[in-house]
């Protein structure tokens, strides 16, 4: 009997991330001209500062102002980008001018990003700029992001997905470039903070807005401020919650949100995490979401 020969085949190596960090500068190089949709978070910045180290001048870096984007992002971004130099304008966007959006359907996110990728298609086109891209990153795959259609849609480009750059990945290298975003809590638009089929008005956004800032002001970092009908669930990250979690803290925190206008307030025992409004659509024994048309 012949003896059987086993040959091992090379494990494949994952690319590191200063290599993916490489594929993304020459990616990016191939475009003479190209607008950045900056929401001020950790990707996007990211995303802005490449744009602007490889195209200099033929990149800008562009943020929607509306109801839903905060007070607090619009000072944050213009902090980054005046910090770093970087070509960069506001414009304003009219999502909440949209019925489909104010609905709060679990397909909320499209709306808003169509709106939003059809004003910078616009700019795009009357500046000259050959195209639009936006800060997805290979994690953002895995969770429920209707976004990603509209961007599919308007062809944004994802170069950060291209470059297989995970959010972990890209703190790093962002630490490395010396941008302030590098360790930036995650953020979303203040809509995300509305139960879905709960509409979105700006008096909603407002009283969500204030409520965030006063846990600021009580020097928290990650957190919040889920609105249910007249409650604030409170949600803060793991490492913060024995701070939150004091009989005088507590206090204060009731105190101060609902000096906001909240008349109730809680403290979720799970902490912050990301899309946890999205736990509703596969809990059992709960009754289905409806979608809104334009699926």
């Amino acid at each position: 009997m012949k003896e059987l020969i086993h040959i091992s085949t090379p494990e494949r190596v994952s690319p590191s991330a200063e290599e993916k960090q490489a594929f993304l500068f020459s990616r990016l190089a191939e475009f003479s001209s190209l607008i950045v949709a900056l929401s001020g978070g950790t990707d996007s910045a990211f995303l802005a500062w490449a744009a602007q180290h490889i195209l200099g001048e033929r990149a800008l870096s562009v943020t929607a102002l509306s109801p839903s984007f905060s007070a607090h992002d619009r000072a944050k971004t213009e902090e980054f980008v005046t910090k770093l130099g970087v070509r960069h304008e506001f414009i304003e966007t009219h999502e909440m001018e949209n019925p489909a959006y104010r609905a709060n359907a679990v397909d909320r996110c499209y709306f808003c990003k169509d709106e939003l990728f059809s004003v910078l298609d616009e700019l795009a086109q009357g500046r000259g700029f050959v195209a639009v891209a936006y800060g997805v990153n290979a994690d953002d795959t895995l969770d429920f992001r209707p976004g990603h259609r509209a961007a599919t849609e308007h062809q944004v480009l994802a170069p950060l997905l291209d470059a297989g750059l995970r959010k972990a990945e890209i703190r790093t290298l962002s630490q490395s470039a010396g941008l302030p975003t590098w360790d930036r809590p995650a953020s979303a638009c203040l809509s995300s903070r509305l139960p879905y089929g709960t509409e979105v008005t700006p008096e909603r956004l407002a009283l969500v807005e204030r409520g965030e800032t006063a846990l600021r002001e009580l020097g928290f970092r990650q957190f919040r401020v889920r609105l249910h009908d007249q409650l604030a669930r409170v949600e803060i990250s793991p490492d913060e919650m024995p701070r939150a979690f004091t009989p005088q803290m507590a206090a204060a925190i009731a105190d101060r949100l609902k000096a906001a206008g909240f008349t109730y307030v809680s403290l979720d025992l799970q902490g912050y995490r990301q899309g946890s409004l999205n736990e509703t659509l596969s809990s059992p024994g709960r009754p289905s979401v409806k979608v809104a048309s334009g699926t």
